[in-house]
């Protein structure tokens, strides 16, 4: 007897690899991705401006990327002895106008480049909901705290959607793979009826962007969170977040529908090599020095399978910096 519905993945035409480079964007659901593709030694670049929730908040970060204008100060807003920006996670805000800027705009250098040059795109869709200041109507992607009638929210249709991202697939995002997600993630705070119904609009549009589209593609993390594995165990402590063990199935479900076989079939010894990074060697010693030998033996092989992969900084730590 089968007692849950597993979702049946062919592999896609979306590809990823080591010889190419990937930009992600969006919610946790990317930042989860980007890390285990960082780790792994996939040439990838993620959130330039931090985690974003909503696609016309996404949609505005790609355009600012591929414009490649600099952010001045009069774009910048001041509270709680913090200067802070509309457009950016609060991880960019400062004491002092000119660091907030310099950390937007050295984010923005980078992350045009990484879009420039990227292959594909992964775009994950938090939330339908938007946030719009009450005075001039100017998009927000973060809240930054302020009171609440700073602002007006608003929903967004999946048409609306749908039309922001077909001028996106013909301007920055020509030429490149573009796989869509909708995250698990419950929002809430929109109450349930309001998550199911923000949820809906996300897939929605995502569908109408996959079928008519010849580059873009729909990976189903949300119907693996919630028709495959739907279970409240899967679930972190706040009964929003997936939980770890959660997040591993659903990255090796991507795996199985993005990387072919070859690509896969190295993912272990990159995770042991990950692994062999993090570890303390607590003493010098025989042990330690066997650790140094199998770690540097690792990188070897790595670096036969995958030539084109720069090894050279795991090579100088296991040589000389135990």
């Amino acid at each position: 007897m089968k007692f849950r519905t597993e979702i049946v993945l062919n592999r896609s035409g979306f590809t990823v690899d080591h010889a190419r480079r990937g930009f992600l964007a969006g919610s946790c659901f990317s930042e989860h991705i980007s890390d285990r593709l960082s780790a792994a030694k996939f040439p990838v670049a993620a959130n330039p401006a931090g985690i974003m929730f909503n696609p016309a908040s996404i949609a505005a970060m790609l355009r600012r990327l591929a414009e490649g204008r600099p952010y001045g100060a009069e774009e910048l807003d001041c509270a709680n002895g913090l200067w802070f920006s509309y457009d950016h996670h609060g991880s960019f805000s400062r004491a002092e106008a000119s660091e907030t800027l310099a950390a937007i705009n050295a984010a923005l250098v980078e992350g045009a480049a990484a879009l420039a040059a990227a292959d594909y795109v992964v775009l994950t869709f938090g939330t339908a909901w938007v946030y719009r200041l009450a005075d001039g109507g100017r998009l927000v992607a973060n809240c930054h705290k302020q009171p609440a009638g700073c602002f007006r929210r608003e929903r967004l249709t999946s048409q609306q959607i749908v039309e922001e991202y077909a001028d996106l697939l013909a301007g920055p995002l020509a030429g490149k793979q573009v796989l869509l997600t909708v995250s698990p993630v419950r929002h809430l705070k929109d109450g349930l009826e309001g998550n199911s119904l923000s949820k809906a609009i996300l897939r929605t549009a995502a569908a109408s962007l996959a079928e008519g589209f010849r580059d873009v593609y729909y990976f189903p993390s949300f119907e693996i969170m919630n028709d495959d594995l739907r279970d409240y165990r899967f679930y972190d402590e706040d009964m929003v977040h997936p939980s770890a063990q959660a997040v591993d199935y659903v990255w090796s479900r991507f795996t199985e529908f993005a990387m072919d076989p070859d690509t896969r079939a190295l993912l272990p010894r990159l995770g042991k090599l990950d692994a062999a990074l993090h570890h303390r060697v607590m003493r010098a010693g025989a042990a330690a020095e066997v650790f140094r030998e199998c770690s540097l033996k690792l990188v070897e092989e790595l670096q036969e399978a995958l030539p084109g992969v720069d090894f050279g900084p795991e090579r100088v730590y296991f040589t000389h910096g135990l």
